[in-house]
């Protein structure tokens, strides 16, 4: 049977996995969630890139991580989200972005949820 936080994992892992191929099939679409508007050019190909590698290893790990016996991968997207967090705050403090409240918090509830899974299932 699930845990109540490999289950929180598994849905967290679709959903990131959503996004990025939602960054692959429509990248308007996911960049205007984002608050951003889609790139020409160059920067069209580092945003759909990038942004889709960013959610699909977050996605794919997580999903691989709420299996019974892989709940060390968790660690890898519960990092890669705490660490946008952090960075969003930097980004914030030293280069005048806005800040991202509602993505910061989700970042860390969601960071929060991942590492605390990985660490209860490997005890």
């Amino acid at each position: 049977m699930r845990s109540r936080l490999s289950t929180a994992a598994f849905v967290i892992g679709i959903l990131f996995t959503l996004q990025g191929v939602g960054w692959l099939l429509a990248p308007t679409r996911a960049a205007s969630g984002l608050g951003m508007p889609l790139l020409d050019g160059l920067g069209r190909s580092t945003q759909i890139g990038d942004f889709s590698a960013f959610f699909l290893t977050v996605g794919v790990t997580t999903l691989l991580g709420s299996r019974s016996g892989w709940s060390r991968l968790l660690y890898v997207p519960g990092c890669i989200l705490g660490g946008a967090a952090i960075l969003r705050t930097l980004a914030w403090l030293f280069h005048g972005s806005a800040f991202a409240t509602t993505f910061i918090v989700n970042e860390i509830v969601t960071s929060a949820v991942l590492l605390t899974a990985a660490g209860r299932q490997e005890a």
